[in-house]
């Protein structure tokens, strides 16, 4: 109980759940998500400023290297033959670098992949949810105005063509009472009609979200290749000056590199927070944003037989009184129509109106079932 069928978080949501967390205090924090509150951000921030420590380390080499490389070379004898810029050992920790960029190329490939399919997956499920709303919304509508409808002109014409007789009368006032009760039980089944929050819109933003954050990071990767690639050329050529150009490149590479390692370590371990159990936060911040109430939201998010459905009363009174008005009318068709055959033509279309209603009312029940929005949508 408490997460959706079928729903498992990996072994990386495990791992980054557990790690430890501090505010800049240095003060423990649950790891529960809580992006709204000031110690958990702080706890985010600490873990995004680690990349700055790598950042700073990084920097540090670099101005060390560029130190001995421009300021610190010894005189050298007239015809002596130059020793290569910077040396072998520059060369191959630029090689190392590049090899240790790839292996991180590979492994954030990896988990881009998993996350763009985590995406995928969040945009499908928002969508089909979009989807089953509609459905509800569209149904209730459709049987309100057919049962409306129906109520004023055959209903009316039956009661109208049955005057002379007050039994018969009573029983066609009978059924109207139960088909306006149906009439009046429907409208409360679309919980969703008037609320201000799009699934279709937050299903958007998550792909237009998703889409920018992958051109950034392949742009990232490509500028990584391309100066790592430049700065093995001017090594390899011997060049002061474009191992400098060079170098300085990196500078942005490492700044652009380590920023964005620290934003998505941050974003990781909140997410992970998150995606451990995410019942709580989605069920407090969807009442919010919705006003819906808590025994809706909570028999739709967690799905669980010890939940009731909120709305089995209404669709219990809205079932018999259907049946109740369909008793009437077939005991109206056997003792009225042999006395009023006028009254054989409204008889049968209530009848049809009926059996369509209790078809679409069955198709309503279904989906007002929780299963009905946990229901993984197809690929």
């Amino acid at each position: 109980m408490g997460t959706p069928p079928g729903y498992r978080p990996s072994a990386w949501v495990h791992l980054l759940h557990q790690l430890p967390r501090a505010d800049f205090q240095l003060r423990p924090v649950p790891s529960d998500f809580a992006p709204r509150e000031q110690s958990y951000q702080q706890a985010l921030l600490l873990v995004a400023s680690l990349a700055g420590l790598g950042l700073g380390l990084s920097l540090i080499f670099i101005a060390v290297y560029l130190i001995r490389f421009c300021c610190c070379r010894t005189p050298e004898p007239p015809g002596a033959k130059s020793p290569p810029p910077g040396g072998g050992c520059a060369t191959w920790s630029c090689i190392a670098a590049l090899l240790v960029g790839c292996a991180g190329i590979g492994i954030g490939f990896y988990g881009n992949s998993e996350a763009s399919d985590g995406v995928s997956q969040l945009s499908a499920a928002l969508l089909h949810a979009n989807h089953t709303l509609s459905d509800i919304d569209h149904l209730v509508l459709g049987l309100v105005e057919r049962l409306g409808e129906a109520v004023r002109t055959e209903l009316t014409s039956l009661e109208e063509v049955l005057t002379q007789h007050t039994d018969l009368v009573a029983a066609a006032r009978g059924a109207r009472r139960q088909v306006e009760a149906v009439v009046q039980q429907l409208p409360g089944l679309a919980f969703w009609r008037g609320v201000p929050l799009s699934l279709l819109q937050v299903a958007e933003d998550v792909s237009f979200v998703e889409e920018y954050r992958w051109l950034a990071y392949v742009l990232l990767l490509l500028l990584e290749l391309l100066v790592s690639l430049f700065t093995l050329l001017g090594l390899a050529r011997q060049s002061k000056w474009l191992v400098v150009l060079m170098t300085t490149m990196i500078l942005l590479v490492l700044v652009l590199s380590w920023g964005s390692m620290g934003l998505e370590a941050a974003t990781a371990v909140g997410l992970s927070d998150f995606c451990s159990s995410p019942d709580t936060y989605l069920l407090n911040v969807t009442q919010e944003e919705t006003g819906l109430s808590s025994d809706i939201l909570s028999y739709y998010f967690l799905c669980s037989e010890a939940v009731s459905n909120p709305f089995q009363q209404r669709l219990t009174v809205s079932q018999r009184a259907l049946a109740g008005a369909h008793s009437n009318l077939q005991g109206l068709e056997r003792e009225a129509v042999p006395q009023f055959p006028a009254a054989q033509e409204p008889l049968l279309s209530l009848e049809e109106t009926l059996n369509a209603t209790e078809g679409d009312f069955h198709q309503l029940v279904a989906l007002l079932h929780c299963r009905s929005l946990h229901k993984p949508p197809a690929f």
